[in-house]
């Protein structure tokens, strides 16, 4: 875990690629726990330490992302969130079966909590995204992604069932190979800070395949 920005209200990090956000059935080592970990030990804070879980990233999807120190800092975060003054932005390698060069998405999501997957359908909430193309090589093309909702499974859902799914993602690719890394990352994060109202911004390049097209 990579340590971007830390001050008494927030710990921005960079999440490591298949590391869950927070304790699952898998019994591995979490996000969470790592960056509670890193607070006790960094301050010698006694007890337990208070981390809020604002944001998710997928398992697999690695990038940056913000935690909350306090509950206060936790609230006011997901106000931002809910009102869509949180910024996120994706980079994500997508097969490239004519894509337009930009484009706007908006999709009902539904999810199915047995198999842990997300579908289009009319009963699901609203999903919405930006995406510019970057790049285009070998059939591919590199996209950065804003992303106005933040519904599980959003952005590999919408471009899926598009007939562009993401490259190396083995939920929603029927062509990803088994071992495959998602090509999908969590470059930037802006928001207002919780307490000085400052607009910050944080983002983490990625420079390593699948994204080198």
């Amino acid at each position: 875990m990579k340590v971007i920005y830390e001050d008494n209200h927030l710990l921005v990090v960079e999440k490591p690629i298949n590391v869950p956000m927070q304790a699952d059935s898998s019994k591995d080592e979490d996000l969470l726990n790592m960056a509670k970990a890193y607070i006790k030990e960094k301050y010698q804070k006694p007890g337990d330490v208070y981390l809020g879980l604002v944001h998710r990233l997928d398992r697999p999807v690695g990038g940056v992302c913000v935690f909350a120190r306090t509950s206060k800092a936790a609230s006011r975060l997901s106000t931002q969130i809910a009102q869509h003054s949180f910024k996120k932005q994706y980079l994500a390698v997508v097969e490239d079966n004519g894509l337009d060069q930009s484009g706007h998405f908006e999709d009902l999501l539904l999810k199915d909590g047995t198999t842990n997957t997300v579908r289009v359908d009319p009963k699901g909430k609203k999903a919405i995204l930006d995406y510019e193309v970057l790049k285009r090589k070998d059939g591919l093309a590199l996209v950065k992604v804003d992303l106005k909702t933040g519904r599980s499974h959003q952005i590999r859902v919408q471009f899926a069932s598009r007939g562009f799914p993401l490259w190396g993602d083995q939920r929603y690719n029927k062509k990803a190979i088994a071992g495959q890394q998602i090509a999908l990352w969590s470059h930037l994060i802006e928001f207002d800070h919780p307490t000085t109202k400052e607009r910050m911004s944080f983002s983490c390049d990625i420079d390593r395949y699948p994204f080198d097209i």
